[in-house]
This record gives structure tokens, sequence and C-alpha cells, in this order.
């Protein structure tokens, strides 16, 4: 007589239906990603949802009778697909990363090892595909965050040092703004003067074009031009080689990636590659971001709120930002974005948490 599979345990076929319902939301996150991307990035999406359909069949197969009633996935893989649909961004695909490192398959018999092993491939490709989004996004998008979190933090501790010595509800209103405005000032003129400098630096530093065509009209000896090549970092043989050609003595292009094109590209390349932006642009992100978290903390006072209601109102509505943008740091950085929110709350509240003790101890000083 054929062997026959033995009858499957209500729990087995609970847990399966739940792992089918994932399976085909996981792809039908894959595919909706797809959808908004072009080129080698939807060919990749399109294969993981590919795999998740083998999954799905493996799941169907154990169930049998038993599959042709469903069940909801879970609550994860449908914000997954609603935000895929709808935004389709590198925070799908950060959260997409962490739900296939946390498969249950490895320690499920009923999957195969072939299963388990597979998503830890999905991991990795979605891995990669997250930090392509990450690295397009980790200069404005990074800055804007942590300008944010700064403005957050500086001023929250700033209006309740003030708010707790007990002085004039107008007295600390003012007080906010002054430290918007100094604080997002300082940021505007700290970037400027960095991204200025970066630049003149870079000009400083640029090699110029000097050699490429007056070098063999130059009164010095081809020595002293390869010494021109050895420090701006070239080995000893390419130098020779470069100085030779300036001087005339080679009429072939022998070393390519010596030859005079190769430095007007590196010109080109430097140009390219080494652009910073503008000192003006910079300087007016750092302003807005700087000024739109340290706006937060002084809206109850603007509203007309006083004493300690509006403190606690600023400091939740503070922590609730905290937790946002902590969140997105975390996601931005492939790490938890619970553990981060509730990292940078902790940190944002205890640095408001000291200034609060402080003006409490000034103000009784004072009284």
């Amino acid at each position: 007589m054929p062997h026959q599979a033995p009858t499957p345990t209500p729990a087995q076929i609970k847990r399966w239906r739940q792992y089918l319902a994932d399976e085909i939301a996981e792809g039908a996150v894959y595919r909706e990603l797809a959808n908004n991307r072009t080129g080698e990035e939807r060919l990749i999406l399109l294969g993981l949802a590919e795999a998740e359909t083998r999954h799905e069949e493996h799941w169907r197969d154990l169930l049998g009778e038993n599959a042709t009633k469903t069940t909801a996935p879970s609550l994860r893989r449908t914000m997954l697909r609603f935000l895929a649909r709808h935004f389709g961004s590198v925070f799908v695909l950060a959260l997409a990363q962490r739900a296939e490192g946390n498969s249950p398959y490895a320690a499920d018999t009923d999957a195969t090892r072939q299963m388990a092993a597979d998503e830890l491939v999905h991991e990795e490709v979605v891995r990669g595909l997250a930090t392509r989004g990450r690295n397009r996004l980790s200069g404005n998008f990074r800055a804007a965050v942590f300008g944010a979190n700064d403005g957050l933090v500086s001023n929250l501790a700033l209006v309740m040092g003030i708010g707790a010595t007990g002085v004039a509800t107008s007295m600390v209103l003012f007080s906010g703004i002054a430290g918007l405005l100094a604080g997002a000032l300082s940021m505007a003129a700290g970037e400027y003067v960095s991204v200025r400098s970066q630049r003149e630096l870079l000009d400083a530093s640029k090699p110029t074009e000097v050699t490429l065509a007056a070098a063999p009209d130059l009164d010095l000896d081809a020595n002293e031009l390869v010494l021109v090549y050895k420090a701006r970092g070239m080995s000893d043989e390419d130098a020779a080689h470069r100085a030779a050609e300036r001087m005339g003595m080679y009429s072939c292009d022998c070393n390519p990636s010596t030859s005079l094109r190769s430095e007007l590209a590196e010109i080109a390349d430097t140009e390219e590659h080494e652009e910073i932006g503008s000192a003006m642009g910079a300087a007016s992100a750092s302003f807005c971001f700087f000024a739109s978290g340290a706006v937060i903390p002084i809206l109850p006072f603007i509203f007309g709120m006083s004493g300690t209601p509006a403190i606690l109102l600023s400091a939740a509505l503070v922590g609730v930002a905290l937790l946002v943008t902590g969140g997105v740091v975390g996601l931005l950085s492939g790490a938890s974005p619970t553990k981060r929110g509730l990292r940078q709350l902790a940190i944002g509240l205890g640095a408001a948490a000291v200034t609060y003790v402080l003006g409490l101890f000034f103000g009784t000083s004072v009284a």
C-alpha cells in the first residue's frame, strides 16, 4: 500500500495557513515594488516574487483541501503591502529586509531546508536593494533628519530649563524663539563655512593643466617634471612615462593609463565626483531643518499655554517627534526602528530632564 502522509493537526493547519498568507503577501509586496522600478532592480524584485510563489506551493501541497480556507496575513505584511503600493520607497525595503531576517522556517521542521536557505538569501538581496536606496537618500535626507533632531533636543532642553525657573510664560517663549534662531543661524553658518572650505580645498588640490600644453616649452629638466607627477601620487615608472610624453619624447599613446587623455579625464572626474553643492544651498537647508525641529517645543507656548501643562505637552510633542526621527534613522541604517526610536527618545528627554532639574535648582536659589 502507498504510504500516506499523517493527518495534520489543527495547530499545524493554522500555522501553515498563516505561512501561506504571509508568502502571498510578501510576493505581492515585491511585485508592487517592481511596478515602481525599472531595469535591473525591477527584474531582481520580480525574481524575489517568483521565489515566494515557490514557497506558496509548498504550503498549498501540505494543506491540500485545507488550503481553500484563507487566513489574513500578519499585520506587518499587510502594512508592507500598503506602503509598497502607495509609496514604494527605501523604507519598505528596509522593513522587508527585517521581515526576511525574522523568518521562522529555520526552526520549523515542516519547512524545507531549501526554504530556510532561500529566506536568508532573500534577506541579503533585499539588503542590497535597500542599500542602494539608502545611498541615494543618505546625503540630504539624513542631514534633514539629524538637523531636525538637533533642533528638537536643544530647544526642548532650553525651554524646560528656563520654564523650571518659574519665569513668566512670555520669557519662556522668547527664550525658545531665541534658541530657535540662534541654533538655526549657527547651523547655517557652520554649514556655509564647511561647504565653502571644502570647495576651496578641492580647488586648491585640483591638478592644473599647465603641463598639458606648456611642458615642451618649459625651461626645466625632465626629471623635474617627474617630480610633479610623483607629488600627485604616481609611481616612479608612471611618473617618468607621463613626463617623457609631456616633453615630446613619445609620439605614441604607449600607456593609456598615463596618457594626456587620462589626465583630462581625471580632471573631469574630480569635478564630477567631488561636487558638494553650493554653500548657500547647504546653509539654507541646515537653517530650515534645525528650525523645523526647534519650533515643536515652543508650540504650546505659542498657543497661549503656560506653566507645567505647557512644559509637559512640549515634552510629549518632542517625544513623539524623537520616536519618528529615531525610527527613520533606524530604517536608513538597517537597524530596528523601534530600538532606535526609543534610544533617541531616551537621549532627548534625558538631556531635557537635566536642564529642567538645573532650572529648578537655580529658580529655588534665586527665590
